[in-house]
């Protein structure tokens, strides 16, 4: 099959849909197919044109106010110069999906939103409520809906009332990566005086909640911080680790290698995922697959990953003393080992089989 995937960022990108597009990507191009991703470059500086393990990328100059929306009206006259047999739209909340839904003209439309009803700001949220018309209008083309979790079909089928088209497919992980995996393991009397280290990995936004572990940190002193990622929040949160005195205790990191990031994971004694509001949680799944307790906000997919034992979850609304309680509770029970396989953790390779098998229904 000719397949295009439609996206607003890839890799070198990071984040859940950029994740989620590769490794589904480069899985069809192993399985014979002919993959091609066209996504947009804000920035100017990245190819236009590149081949990545195999997968054509296509990136088009895009506005994208504050790295939102993306608006890049050349994906729609792209599409209707070529034919494929699948057009695989990902992200609700941004504009490419709906260029790619006007671009359709022969094969199958495919749509995973990523949907969590609600924008990552104040001023986006506003922006939902006009933008739900061309929202609508992608569902109704769209001959399958797929969603990466029991909590975004249920908004989906709510917001949208397209249950008879909608599938769930959750993202995935490499399960492979987390076998051999050491993690670090201290008996008591090695873990005395250690200062123990909390982990967020993902993109630095306000909706996030980074900002209330940063706060908690002048009262967990055994604690230092590891944050991996970049976003347009990141000068806030500095700016917040200053105020509070902590910012020495807090180690910033971005770009890491994959053996890198996956060291992190091990080594955390806590991982900690307190955002407003997620279609999944692809970091959460790797951090209970590396073995490391996981805090959360309830409230979003996120809660599906709660179980009391190795994920916790924290009410919303999400403070530093939540945060802090939470904690100090889960450093007192003892780290079990989790295997990642069950419904909630898939491996890559399962999910873009049942993705493949997804496009050849007719």
């Amino acid at each position: 099959m000719k397949i295009a995937q439609i996206c607003p960022r890839y890799s070198p990108d990071i984040g859940g849909v950029e994740t989620h597009v590769k490794e589904i990507s480069e899985r069809l191009v192993k399985a014979g197919h002919d993959v091609e991703v066209i996504t947009t470059d804000p920035t100017g500086k990245l190819n236009k044109k590149d081949m990545i393990n195999g997968v054509k990328v296509i990136r088009f100059g895009s506005f994208a106010p504050g790295n939102a929306y993306y608006f890049a009206p050349q994906i729609y006259f792209y599409l209707k110069k070529n034919n494929y047999d699948v057009i695989h739209a990902h992200s609700y909340h941004a504009l490419p999906a709906f260029f790619a839904s006007l671009g359709r003209y022969h094969g199958k439309f495919v749509f995973t939103p990523h949907y969590h009803r609600h924008g990552h700001t104040a001023f986006r949220n506003l922006l939902h409520k006009p933008y739900r018309l061309l929202g609508k209008m992608i569902f109704s083309r769209a001959d399958s809906v797929i969603c990466v979790s029991e909590y975004e079909k249920e908004l989906v089928e709510s917001d949208f009332k397209v249950a008879a088209k909608t599938v769930k497919i959750p993202n995935g992980i490499n399960l492979k990566e987390f076998e051999n995996l050491k993690q670090r393991r201290k008996s008591p009397a090695e873990k005395t005086g250690r200062e123990k280290t909390l982990l967020y990995v993902g993109r630095l936004e306000e909706y996030k909640g980074v900002q209330y572990i940063i706060q908690s940190l002048p009262e967990l002193q055994d604690f230092r911080l590891k944050i991996v990622g970049k976003g347009p929040y990141e000068a806030e949160l500095r700016s917040v680790a200053k105020s509070l005195g902590v910012e020495g205790r807090v180690e910033w990191l971005k770009d890491l290698s994959r053996k890198e990031l996956l060291k992190c994971y091990a080594n955390a004694d806590v991982f900690l995922m307190l955002s407003s509001h997620e279609a999944y949680g692809i970091t959460v799944a790797e951090s209970l697959a590396a073995g490391t307790p996981c805090i959360v906000a309830k409230g979003s997919a996120l809660e599906e990953f709660v179980d009391g034992n190795a994920c916790v979850g924290i009410e919303m609304p999400v403070s530093k003393d939540k945060v802090i309680k939470t904690v100090k509770e889960t450093q007192k029970s003892e780290r079990k080992e989790i295997s990642g396989r069950d419904e909630k953790i898939l491996d890559w390779d399962e999910v873009s089989a049942r993705i493949e098998k997804q496009y050849l229904q007719s």
